[in-house]
């Protein structure tokens, strides 16, 4: 019993992970603003002006498609994030001591089957209430702004200080609330009884509870909708809701099982503090994404992971009773549990510090700015000792704005990777990446530096990156008017129409294999593949049949 109460810290752990790591399994990262693709666009010629390009892809000899299972993985991802978070908001001050109240209001003078009835429908309008509020957020915004969110400078940088707002308020600086006027009505009207009662119940706890669940959501919305899955919010809302709406129902059914519950206390507002510092920490990764596309170079890899190992340090000194807030109960002695928890999370800050000098830090690589922006590394130096790297014929396009993983020597504009690789007669990969993929920064962390994998990427083909969410603008010769007559002004937009026109993908990481003469392409296209033996199999199958065509 006890036992139970003092471990619920535990599962704000959990929920950080889920609502970071979901992103891991998101693939829609880049801006994309989709066109029409049409078989007479694909085969049109290239046409040039004094100022502006048009440009459309060659036809290929294999189509590829979209990938609808990668897809699925996001939705289910988003799903997971959205019920743990919906865990995680019952444990707070707002909604855990409501639930024996409402229970026994639904228990009260009723049968059993009846009682059950009304709890599960109570818990349908808590479902049908977020979840409708998850589809809004794709109305408003619409489906084109979603996929351009996750790296548009203006939204990123509002996400931060939203986060960090939440952060806040999870911290005890002041609760976000609603107007006391929407919670009286909505509670006047809960006193109708029947079907309508019921669901205006259902209005008043989402109301009410709003100061505890509003950063929860908050925080779960902008990641759906920064995943670009157009049905992302809903899925998300859809999880929360169920959470918080199955307890409801399985204690109206099983009454007796609520005097095994634990007494509230200091440990609710404790879960809110340990959440507000997984809050602060989550909100970097959306800095790290302005700095990355507009390339102000000053939010590294360092000043990150340093921020990162404060915030993970004073989280565990809160657990430990070394730093306490103003509203926090007297601590007279640290539970085990707890002590595991502290033990967990500075560990973890502990495992953090060797990343100041370069260590790749696999387990967390996805969040953190790439390897290239570490000023002081001596993991990349050593990894390539007695290595050779491609020699490099010259300063390549964009240079100044990217740099290859690993040293590797990477192109990063289309036409002039394609010339090189004939000149060379290498087949070609062609990595569709983006500064907000955290897919794309896992397989350069955790896959690229296999041996075998970069010996191939290296020495047999001629590796051209090219990034669809970068915000630099073009040179004026080099913007591009598609056939349909839209504008492409920037980096970013130039790939991802070319990713989505020439290959019918507008998923990252993606991973091309071309014939540069023809531009045939070599073997199914892929995405992420963290199992090194099949990726490097992909590579294999590419050389082999570039040199047996």
């Amino acid at each position: 019993m006890i036992s139970l109460k003092k471990i619920c810290l535990g599962l704000l752990f959990c929920c950080a992970i889920s609502l970071s790591g979901y992103a891991q399994d998101s693939t829609n990262t880049e801006e994309l603003t989709f066109t029409e693709i049409k078989p007479e666009a694909v085969d049109s010629t290239i046409k040039a002006t004094d100022t502006v390009a048009k440009i459309a892809a060659p036809a290929v000899t294999q189509k590829t498609i979209a990938q609808p299972k990668e897809e699925q993985k996001t939705l289910w991802g988003i799903f997971i994030a959205g019920f743990v978070g919906g865990l995680a908001a019952l444990l707070m001050p707002c909604i855990f001591p409501m639930l024996p109240l409402t229970v026994s209001f639904f228990t009260k003078g009723s049968e059993k089957g009846k009682a059950f009835r009304r709890a599960a429908l109570y818990g349908f309008f808590i479902i049908l209430i977020y979840v409708v509020l998850g589809l809004l957020v794709t109305v408003i915004f619409g489906a084109d702004a979603l996929n351009s969110l996750s790296t548009n400078g203006i939204f990123n940088f509002f996400f931060f200080l939203l986060l960090v707002v939440f952060a806040a308020s999870f911290l005890g600086a002041f609760e976000i609330t609603l107007p006391s006027s929407w919670v009286n009505k909505m509670d006047a009207n809960s006193d109708r009884g029947g079907i309508a009662g019921l669901f205006f119940m259902a209005g008043t706890l989402a109301l009410v509870s709003f100061s505890c669940t509003g950063p929860i959501i908050g925080t779960l919305l902008v990641q759906a909708a920064t995943t670009g899955a157009i049905l992302g919010p809903a899925i998300g809302m859809f999880g929360f809701s169920l959470a918080l709406a199955i307890p409801f129902a399985l204690f109206a059914l099983f009454p007796s099982a609520m005097n095994k519950l634990p007494k509230s206390g200091g440990w609710l507002n404790s879960v809110k503090v340990v959440l507000g510092f997984l809050e602060l920490a989550f909100a970097l990764k959306f800095l790290s994404n302005v700095d990355l596309a507009y390339h102000w170079e000053w939010f590294d890899r360092e000043i990150f992971l340093s921020l990162w190992i404060v915030i993970f340090g004073m989280m565990g000194m809160y657990l430990l009773g070394k730093l306490k807030f103003s509203h926090d109960s007297p601590l007279a002695f640290i539970s085990v549990p707890r002590l595991f928890l502290a033990t967990i999370v500075l560990a973890f800050t502990v495992y953090l510090i060797p990343g100041m000098w370069g260590a790749p830090l696999r387990s967390v690589s996805a969040f953190l700015p790439p390897q290239e922006t570490q000023d002081f590394d001596l993991y990349t130096a050593g990894l390539l000792a007695g290595k050779q790297t491609s020699t490099n014929d010259g300063p390549h396009k964009y240079a100044d704005k990217f740099h290859a993983p690993l040293k590797l020597n990477a192109y990063f504009d289309y036409s002039e990777g394609l010339t090189a690789a004939k000149k060379l007669n290498k087949p070609v990969l062609i990595d569709f990446t983006g500064h907000a993929c955290v897919n794309c920064r896992k397989m350069e962390a955790n896959v690229w530096p296999d041996k075998d994998v970069y010996k191939m990427i290296n020495d047999d083909y001629v590796l051209i990156q090219l990034y669809v969410d970068d915000k630099s603008e073009l040179a004026p010769a080099d913007v591009v008017i598609t056939p349909e007559g839209r504008k492409l002004n920037t980096i970013g937009k130039k790939w991802s129409d070319l990713q989505a026109r020439k290959f019918q993908s507008n998923s990252q990481p993606f991973y091309v294999l071309l014939d540069p003469k023809t531009e045939a392409i070599l073997g199914q296209p892929q995405g992420a593949d963290y199992d090194i033996t099949n990726y490097k199999k992909f590579l294999e199958n590419g050389v082999n049949a570039f040199h047996n065509k």
